[in-house]
């Protein structure tokens, strides 16, 4: 259980529901708390969804496209770095401002909350641990992830636009000590030597 737990802290600060706040309420501004939450709901059950098939199936694509855990672990270190920069500087962010009225899949479920970094860290953690805490680790940020998107218009009226972009840094700021440390168990792992 507390080995789930950690899997599932880790995971919840990749998915960054808090940073995803200033995004989500300007994407979604012009439809009623309703219909935002409706939205919010629907596209956080699809990329749990997307969370479990890439834990499921990470090590067979891993296999069949002859990739190793330290190649997985470096790119997926340095993809989570620049999506970090870009909540440090949101002027370099790679979301686009604009979307469809009622957007299915792309780019709320996919890449706002299930990301690059945070397939990646499933993948890897279906490398170095069992499946039953991997699933449960993504069952529980999922949760506490949907939880706070669907409460966004009150987190974010609670926290304002400074508050909720000042935490947005400081989450980023965790993401990238974590993506450097996820580059350095990469280059030591195809190294073979001991981590830091």
């Amino acid at each position: 259980m507390p080995e789930m737990l950690s899997l599932a802290l880790l995971l919840f600060l990749v998915m960054d529901p808090f940073g995803n706040l200033v995004v989500v309420n300007s994407l979604l501004g012009k439809h009623t708390t309703p219909k935002r939450r409706q939205i919010l709901l629907r596209e956080s059950a699809i990329a749990t969804v997307i969370l479990l098939t890439t834990a499921w199936g990470g090590k067979w694509l891993l296999s069949a496209l002859g990739l190793g855990q330290a190649s997985l672990s470096i790119s997926g270190g340095i993809v989570l770095f620049m999506i970090a920069i870009g909540m440090l500087f949101p002027s370099r962010r790679m979301i686009d401002d604009e979307i469809d009225d009622n957007p299915l899949i792309v780019p709320l479920a996919m890449p706002l909350i299930a990301g690059p970094s945070a397939l990646s860290m499933v993948i890897l953690f279906g490398e170095k641990h069992t499946g039953i805490d991997v699933y449960g680790a993504i069952l529980l940020a999922s949760a506490a992830s949907a939880f706070i998107l669907w409460a966004s218009p009150w987190v974010f009226a609670f926290l304002g636009r400074r508050g909720a972009n000042a935490l947005e840094r400081l989450i980023g700021m965790l993401l990238i000590m974590i993506s450097v440390q996820m580059v350095i168990d990469g280059v030591s792992s195809y190294l073979n030597l001991p981590n830091p």
